[in-house]
């Protein structure tokens, strides 16, 4: 079994890692610019959540096509048009002029992310055989993931209170534009193709579904759970994601084979990735309205502390591989989720004065190392044991939980806040802090039992 990456992967690699850094980066770079951008462009202060929420949208709700789309027409081609995409939009959003065209940079940033996620991760799958160096390799891409992610809070404010707003989607233009032309020699389109009919009603459904599921989650956050557009798109997208589950069992060639969905070594992966990508992002959005509201931190300040997190990320990223190799998947998959759980209580401790400030820096720095050895672990088991024709299919998937994931983390613990007395209060911080904890810990539990389920049935255990 080779342990050692020969010069084309390592440079793959490192093309691939850079274009999930800078995915992971647009999706929380705007986050401490958002009142900046609102007041810049005249956005109504009801509408400026809509910077954010037209991005997680289309990122979070056209994963699953884009990936599948990536395994019938190359996913060289995806990643190398999303890339271009992503650069376009990323001019356009940063010589807007009003808010209609603003909105529009990010529903193309959105679907872009939607692309090329997908598409960079099922490359780097093939790139790398099952075993070691797979695993090495995703580790270092669950690092670009979270390191991006935190970072981008800490570049958008250093660029925020340096230059302007605008810095913010114009740093991405020269990077997707070098990343294209190093793409263009360097990446190889995989011989295998798969060559079954596009399940076109298959696709229209979720991707539907998951647009209503995240609007919903989004009203519930900003407006309360009394909310009756939320209500009405939270049954709508119930309806939809139901009747996507019933045709999927009608197609010749599903876009999701339930089969796969059913084998508990990739069921428990997802449960893992979805719960630790949904609090994580949560937990950063609480922890902004604490560093800003409570504190009183500049969005460069709470940016730099935010940027704890990224430190946790890196040493989570190198422990991770090697964790999986010593004690398996399922044991890194539920201690890195009991981890980031523990983490998140010890948080409820936090204070009203600077003085807790050292508390959350040295949490959130152990916390994310557990955080990114469940990451690891989710990305193993959702993308092994499959052939090189269903890898768009797995990374689309694992893509899929991953966005739904962080579109649904903010909202769920937002609104779970605003019902306790705010955004403002501590103590309703705390009891959103609680929150996340708690369904940490409810998807270790989960975790655990598909897992344990995949060991007793060796088929399975084989993802």
């Amino acid at each position: 079994m080779h342990t050692t990456m020969t010069g084309r992967q390592t440079t793959v690699l490192l093309l691939l890692l850079a274009s999930q850094f800078m995915l992971a980066i647009d999706f929380s770079i705007l986050n401490v610019a958002l009142p900046e951008v609102g007041a810049g462009l005249g956005f109504r202060p009801a509408d400026v959540q809509w910077i954010a929420t037209a991005f997680a949208l289309c990122a979070a709700g056209f994963t699953l096509l884009f990936g599948r789309l990536a395994d019938h027409v190359g996913r060289r081609r995806v990643f190398l048009v999303g890339m271009g995409v992503l650069g376009a939009a990323s001019l356009l959003g940063g010589l807007a002029a009003t808010p209609a065209v603003l909105l529009t940079a990010r529903v193309l940033q959105g679907l872009a992310t939607a692309a090329v996620t997908p598409a960079a991760l099922s490359l780097l799958t093939v790139s790398f055989p099952e075993g070691p160096l797979r695993r090495r390799a995703l580790g270092l891409n669950s690092v670009m993931m979270s390191l991006g992610f935190t970072s981008g809070a800490v570049l958008g404010g250093v660029l925020t209170d340096v230059f302007t707003w605008r810095s913010a989607f114009l740093v991405n233009v020269p990077v997707a534009a070098a990343v294209v032309v190093v793409a263009v020699f360097v990446l190889r389109e995989s011989a295998e193709r798969e060559r079954s009919r596009l399940d076109v009603r298959g696709a229209a459904l979720v991707t539907i579904g998951l647009v209503a599921l995240v609007f919903a989650a989004t009203r519930f956050g900003e407006h309360g759970l009394a909310d009756t557009l939320a209500i009405g798109s939270l049954a709508l997208a119930i309806v939809l994601l139901v009747s996507f589950g019933l045709a999927e069992r009608q197609h010749p060639a599903p876009l999701v084979p339930l089969a796969l969905l059913r084998r508990p070594a990739v069921l428990g992966g997802h449960i893992a990735g979805f719960t630790t990508f949904a609090m994580e992002t949560g937990l950063v959005f609480l922890s902004t309205m604490y560093l800003q509201h409570v504190l009183g931190l500049d969005p460069l300040q709470t940016g730099l502390m935010l940027g704890a997190m990224g430190v946790g990320a890196v040493i989570g990223g190198a422990v991770g591989p090697r964790a999986i190799s010593a004690f398996g998947t399922r044991t890194v998959a539920v201690g890195g989720l009991a981890g980031q759980a523990l983490a998140t209580v010890v948080l409820l401790l936090l204070g009203a004065s600077g003085s807790s400030l050292w508390l959350y820096g040295v949490v959130v720095l152990l916390g994310a190392v557990p955080h990114t050895c469940a990451i690891v672990a989710f990305m193993v088991a959702a993308t092994s044991g499959l052939p090189d024709r269903e890898q768009g299919l797995a990374t689309g998937l694992a893509t899929m939980t991953q966005q739904v994931g962080m579109a649904l983390g903010t909202p769920l613990v937002s609104a779970v806040a605003t019902a306790a007395g705010g955004l403002a209060s501590l103590g309703a911080l705390k009891t959103g802090i609680g929150f996340d904890a708690a369904v940490v810990t409810v998807g270790a539990i989960a975790v655990a039992v598909a897992l344990r389920a995949a060991k007793r049935a060796p088929v399975a255990a084989a993802a």
